[in-house]
């Protein structure tokens, strides 16, 4: 999508991506490495009953939908960060995720008339319509490029 595409109350959905137990056990070892994501037989007698997945690979997953549904060939070039992150619920394997991206602002900056702000809430939900995922980002579009 271009930044002119986006409109304030726009909702743009994507999904569903599976999880597999492999994925989860692999970005935990990699980047998470915490018992509750790596070790299936030890989560078992976890808090949580059962291995769940980084809230870190759960933002990955978000992004690759957003990427995917949204910015793909857009002016999008960078974000200067997130209003909040929140994980509601656990991503477990064997779930399907769904993206439900909110546009709560999109707006030309008034100092640098070739940026294009756009403000969005991310939600991602289990295929039981739980929320998992919950986070406000910032994208920057360079608009001297359309």
């Amino acid at each position: 999508m271009k930044f002119a595409d986006f409109y304030v109350g726009q909702i743009i959905q994507a999904g569903p991506i599976e999880v597999s137990e492999a994925e989860v056990i692999e970005f935990a070892t990699a980047y998470d490495p915490q018992w509750f994501h790596t070790d299936p037989a030890a989560a078992q007698h976890g808090r949580f009953g059962g291995l769940i997945a980084s809230g870190w690979h759960s933002c990955g997953l978000a992004m690759r939908l957003a990427a995917d549904a949204a910015l793909h060939g857009s002016e999008s070039f960078a974000s200067p960060g997130l209003a909040y992150v929140k994980w509601p619920h656990p991503v477990r394997p064997g779930d399907h995720l769904s993206l439900k991206a909110t546009v709560l602002e999109a707006r030309r900056s008034s100092g640098k008339s070739h940026l294009g702000i756009l403000r969005w809430r991310w939600q991602l939900f289990n295929d039981k319509g739980t929320e998992v995922l919950d986070l406000e980002a910032t994208s920057l579009f360079d608009l001297s490029k359309s």
